[in-house]
């Protein structure tokens, strides 16, 4: 098949993703499919887990930018590629780059994770860091391409990385002919426009779920305006899906074809990522869990089997720590109390034995003896505890009232 560049606005169609699994055979890995028995048990019916995380570079970046950049005309190769992310699609350019011989130049913001950086050096490109935010580095890669004539390659907006998208969901239906529920995230939309091409066609009893970070989630109000609008300053973990507007191509795509697109908090996401990592042994990043936030949510409002998109595993360790350790709070297995007691020889030791009979593990003790809030007699200590659940953590506090304490806050 041929992918023109000169109609960037074209449709998308199953043909369109049939050519780009082609074109990928031998380049994107046809990704393993998982069940996942808590969550079935969850939910009330199968749900597997479509991993993407596993893919080469991490995500299912790699499928879009190969298929666009394979369809450049030999004088657009010549003249080199430039992109603008802050992780998955710098590595998924930088490759497909490399495997076809194309210059690569990719931006990333100044604070871009290490990791990011150096994986997308490996893979061949030039790395160039510009602006604090990922707004004012596509800027800069915009402003590259017109200087120097390279070709901007777009994230999500554009039909080939569509189509190339799209491919994940023809290996959904093969590994899952049953399906009958798919869900995953949405950002700019690229992802589940493609998959929404290649299932609606031929399964178009399939119900497909877009799952959107709640302070980022910019598809509900523009589906409500009926076209793309930009939402303010979004925030989130979610750093795949952290787009404040849906692509122009994408957009029309989902708003024909997806079900519908809801909205998961930052303590949802937390508890997926955590999830995926206990249950299912798979590093997944916020927005890979996004799917799994979804029907950690609200179960029992998918039909199954489900099919849960895992869409990347490329998190940096340092944000890994962080969100671990908010997941344990969401879910009730963390518990951070400050307390004053008076400042004698054994009082510390003596709040200590309280929490061992309590059953709470005492991860980290901040003791305060002299502040101008303190009395002259006293002291404050502030603990964090691993705990069971919601449950243990009001036992926690019942025994540390019951042994004379008062938890502060």
């Amino acid at each position: 098949m041929s992918y023109s560049t000169a109609d960037p606005l074209r449709s998308v169609t199953l043909d369109d993703v049939r050519g780009a699994r082609k074109m990928l055979a031998g380049v994107a890995r046809v990704t393993a499919m998982e069940g996942s028995r808590h969550l079935s048990q969850l939910v009330g019916a199968p749900v597997h887990l479509k991993c993407e995380n596993l893919q080469r570079t991490g995500s299912f970046k790699l499928r879009g930018a190969y298929v666009r950049i394979a369809g450049l005309l030999p004088e657009e190769r010549a003249a080199g590629v430039v992109a603008a992310s802050a992780g998955n699609h710098a590595q998924g350019v930088a490759l497909a780059s490399a495997l076809l011989g194309v210059r690569a130049t990719v931006f990333m913001p100044i604070g871009a994770p290490l990791p990011k950086i150096s994986a997308t050096r490996d893979y061949g490109a030039e790395v160039r860091l510009h602006g604090q935010v990922v707004d004012e580095t596509l800027a800069a890669a915009q402003e590259y391409a017109a200087a120097t004539g390279a070709v901007f390659i777009h994230p999500f907006d554009h039909p080939d990385v569509i189509a190339g998208q799209g491919t994940v969901g023809l290996e959904i239906l093969d590994q899952c002919p049953e399906l009958r529920t798919l869900v995953v995230g949405v950002g700019g939309g690229g992802l589940a426009a493609g998959i929404a091409v290649a299932v609606k066609e031929l399964r178009p009893d399939v119900r497909i779920v877009g799952v959107q970070a709640e302070g980022a989630a910019a598809y509900p109000p523009s589906l409500s305006a009926g076209r793309p609008v930009s939402i303010a300053a979004p925030a989130t973990m979610a750093d795949g899906i952290k787009v404040g507007r849906p692509g122009e191509v994408p957009f029309r795509i989902v708003a024909d074809l997806v079900d519908e697109v809801r909205t998961v908090g930052e303590d949802e996401l937390s508890a997926a990522l955590l999830l995926c990592l206990e249950r299912a042994k798979l590093v997944v990043e916020p927005a890979g869990a996004s799917p799994v936030a979804a029907l950690l949510a609200r179960p029992r409002e998918f039909e199954g089997p489900v099919v849960a998109v895992l869409s990347g595993g490329n998190v940096d360790p340092l944000l890994m720590q962080r969100i671990l350790r908010h997941g344990m709070v969401a879910q009730g297995r963390y518990l951070a109390v400050r307390l004053r007691l008076t400042d004698r020889p054994g009082a510390l030791a003596s709040l200590l034995g309280a929490l061992s009979a309590a059953d709470a593990n005492v991860v980290d003790v901040s003791h305060v003896r002299t502040d101008s809030r303190l009395g002259l007699t006293e002291a404050e200590v502030e603990l964090h505890l691993e705990t069971k659940g919601p449950e243990h953590c009001a036992e926690v506090g019942r025994a540390l009232g019951e042994a004379g304490y008062t938890v502060i806050d």
